[in-house]
């Protein structure tokens, strides 16, 4: 098999727009907007996309990812929606531990809950997503969350 021939045979995606999908660019990124706007996290817009409007890939239509299109509209989330649903799980756990006190295992869960919670939070504030001021503070999560 030559080089180019990978292409052909479906290894990689395909670079084109589906034959099946008939909406255009512009109108797949104003639905993004519009679902953005009343605050559909972009894994549940991708999803969305996918099984009403059958679109399989917004990058290979648009040429951009779901959350960039949301963050050139200023439409993004100010915290990232990995780490919201960490911390959403680090409270649920807190929440949990508050009535079982002796649940060793949940508070082991939740170390390493918020050990992740921490990882990604360096990562973000390395790459620019989050302000380099941002901190995680357990007891801020009822506030973050609701």
């Amino acid at each position: 098999m030559e080089k180019g021939d990978e292409e052909v045979h479906g290894h990689f995606p395909h670079k084109e727009k589906p034959e099946w999908v008939s909406m255009e660019p512009e109108e797949i990124v104003s639905l993004i907007v519009k679902m953005g706007r009343k605050g559909v996290p972009p894994s549940q817009i991708g999803m969305i996309l996918r099984d009403v409007y059958g679109i399989p890939s917004v990058k290979q239509i648009v040429g951009k990812k779901i959350t960039e299109i949301l963050e050139e509209q200023g439409v993004a989330q100010k915290i990232p929606e990995d780490l919201l649903s960490l911390m959403k799980k680090a409270y649920k756990i807190r929440k949990h531990l508050e009535i079982h006190r002796k649940d060793f295992h949940s508070k082991r869960g939740l170390q390493l809950t918020e050990s992740k919670i921490k990882r990604l939070v360096k990562y973000y504030k390395r790459t620019g997503k989050l302000p380099k001021d941002w901190k995680y503070d357990p007891n801020m999560l009822e506030m973050i969350i609701t």
